[in-house]
């Protein structure tokens, strides 16, 4: 399997921090919050907000989990670039997966990005994230991978 590498995911991520910047500066802007930065795209977390950071959490799980376990296996940082998010067998993967593997990445984050940084250095391209969530990150289309759930 074409297993997607360290810098296209980066790149994926930065496409990513893009759209949440301007989502988290419009619902910022309508809350009287500061809109984000490049470690907080979202920019809740400085404002101290419980809200805001509820509405950021909410919104990260939205736009990562729904999307990745969608049809479309991806965000739009992913699919501009090619890439699918999967389970280890292939096929996509459940909400309840997505989800878990959003909180995997607070814990990627939280040991210094080695979580992040572990894409570099694994087989199969993996990061702390996705190897507790059980899932790959490869260059391919929706559906290319495995049929089972795919075009529910």
């Amino acid at each position: 399997m074409p297993y997607a590498g360290f810098w296209i995911r980066v790149g994926a991520y930065i496409i990513d921090a893009i759209v949440l910047a301007v989502v988290g500066g419009i619902i910022g802007g309508l809350f009287g919050g500061a809109a984000g930065s490049a470690n907080d795209p979202m920019g809740f977390m400085a404002g101290g907000s419980l809200l805001l950071n509820l509405i950021s959490i909410v919104i990260g799980i939205g736009y990562f989990a729904g999307m990745e376990s969608s049809s479309w296996q991806a965000t739009l940082g992913k699919k501009v670039l090619g890439l699918v998010v999967v389970d280890e067998n292939g096929q996509r993967i459940s909400l309840a997966k997505g989800i878990g593997r959003y909180f995997g990445k607070i814990l990627s984050a939280l040991i210094v990005l080695i979580g992040f940084i572990m894409v570099a250095f694994t087989e199969k391209k993996q990061g702390l994230h996705d190897m507790l969530a059980g899932t790959l990150v490869l260059k391919g289309a929706p559906g290319e991978y495995g049929t089972a759930g795919v075009f529910d």
